[in-house]
């Protein structure tokens, strides 16, 4: 049964904690998930939070400390001392402690590696700081299991026990050469039931090695686990030199933080923010699309300004002014939406353009045919103007084509100047759209008037 941070539990554990029952919230948390712990720890306030953390073991408590939420654990970094900092790193993987300690300033992080009594230890963590954060390297833990070619089984075996004591999880074993060059991979299985005299050059394959290197993105190493349903992937160094791994559960990080990225980009929200995060966060990241999403405004007042004597002369056009932008919106979001996905998961390959752009027309020729008759009946019904209902049909259809061809290509132009194309799905291309989609509805107007 999953367990639930209610109202009665918190007030349990902070009156607990007022009155230094230590025994009671123990027996509370002890059996808890270090999420569900790290919930509890979110609602408490900061002194609360480190009571509670403090009678947490040093592994339980580094655990607890990865499931906090990004500006939760900034807050309560800075109430821990360098020592105990220092102490929670040492149980996690070496990527994880990398991870805590990046968030740290400079001279916080030279305090917390000092602290660290494994020399080992410290010299991966500081190793790890050196690659961009955004980068396989940067991904990437120290922790993993590797095998020399020329060794026996029986050696081998007593390797992985020795190597297996920092390692939590084994997916597979790297086998390197002399050089500590990856030259292929070997399955557990194989190990456990092969003669204890044969050699790990017999075993082993050497073929469909997918590993990636240091400088590649985390986007592309995501496409890559994805792509060959990937638990573990190796990562090497130009030289070709095996020097870490990346699991699966900092990929689907990855993914989520990329999905919310792309999802608050398309919102009109730039900047990685939150809802508990502060109303200057919040608003510095909402402004700028605000901003521009209100001279599209003004440029779309401009326009109706600009055709002022037409809507005058034939006040009925007044009607449809806000029926068409919206239109022409929602069909921009909609195109673009198809490319921003296609690009983000390497989908959409350059050799395709052609046929998604026509296809797209496609579509937009049919819905926009579509669209238009239904408004033309709606028109001819409740209005009897079959002038007007010519004049918006014909601009409705225009219009989509329009939204669709912008919606379609900007993303692509955006992604060919290394601009994130999720932009192309929020308030960039609807304001674009909106602009368009009037002058057009006016210029058709002064044609067929």
């Amino acid at each position: 049964m999953a367990f639930e941070v209610t109202k009665e539990f918190l007030e349990q554990i902070r009156q607990a904690v007022e009155e230094g029952n230590s025994s009671f919230i123990e027996s509370a948390i002890i059996d808890l998930h270090p999420a569900d712990i790290a919930e509890i720890i979110d609602e408490l306030d900061a002194q609360e939070a480190k009571y509670v953390f403090s009678l947490l073991d040093d592994e339980q408590g580094a655990d607890v400390l990865m499931e906090l939420e990004d500006d939760v654990r900034e807050r309560f970094l800075k109430i821990l001392s360098s020592k105990e900092i220092a102490e929670q790193l040492e149980q996690l993987d070496s990527d994880d402690a990398a991870d805590i300690l990046g968030e740290l300033s400079e001279d916080i992080q030279e305090e917390v590696i000092s602290q660290i009594e494994d020399d080992e230890v410290a010299s991966e963590i500081v190793d790890l700081l050196n690659y961009d954060e955004d980068s396989a390297g940067g991904l990437m833990q120290k922790e993993f299991i590797r095998a020399q070619m020329n060794w026996s089984v029986m050696r081998c075996i007593a390797e992985l026990r020795r190597q297996a004591e920092e390692v939590e999880k084994v997916y597979t074993i790297y086998v390197v050469d002399e050089k500590n060059e990856l030259i292929g991979l070997l399955s557990l299985k194989r190990l456990l039931f092969a003669s204890p005299k044969s050699l790990i050059e017999d075993l082993y394959s050497n073929k469909k090695i997918i590993s990636v290197k240091a400088h590649d993105t985390k986007e592309f190493v995501a496409q890559q686990m994805s792509k060959y349903n990937l638990e573990s992937i190796p990562v090497v160094d130009r030289q070709n030199k095996l020097i870490g791994r990346i699991t699966i559960d900092d990929i689907i990080d990855v993914i989520q933080e990329e999905a919310e990225k792309d999802y608050q980009m398309a919102s009109g929200i730039s900047g990685n923010v939150e809802a508990r995060s502060s109303v200057f966060r919040l608003t510095r990241a909402r402004l700028p699309w605000l901003v521009i999403a209100l001279f599209g405004g003004l440029l779309g007042a401009q326009v109706i300004k600009t055709f002022e004597p037409q809507i005058a002369l034939h006040a009925m056009l007044a009607i449809y002014i806000t029926l068409i932008p919206a239109m022409a919106g929602n069909v921009g979001v909609q195109s673009s939406a198809l490319i921003v996905q296609g690009l983000a998961n390497n989908t959409l390959r350059t050799t395709d353009l052609k046929t998604r752009l026509t296809k797209e027309v496609s579509v937009a020729l049919l819905n926009g045919a579509i669209c238009a008759a239904l408004i033309f009946t709606f028109n001819y019904i409740f209005y009897q103007d079959i002038r007007l209902g010519v004049t918006v049909s014909v601009a409705l259809m225009t219009v989509i084509l329009f939204a669709s061809f912008f919606g379609t290509v900007i993303p692509l132009i955006l992604d060919h100047y290394n601009i994130d194309p999720a932009l192309a799905t929020g308030p960039f291309i609807t304001t674009l759209n909106d602009v368009v989609g009037l002058f057009v509805y006016f210029a058709v107007s002064l044609l067929l008037y």
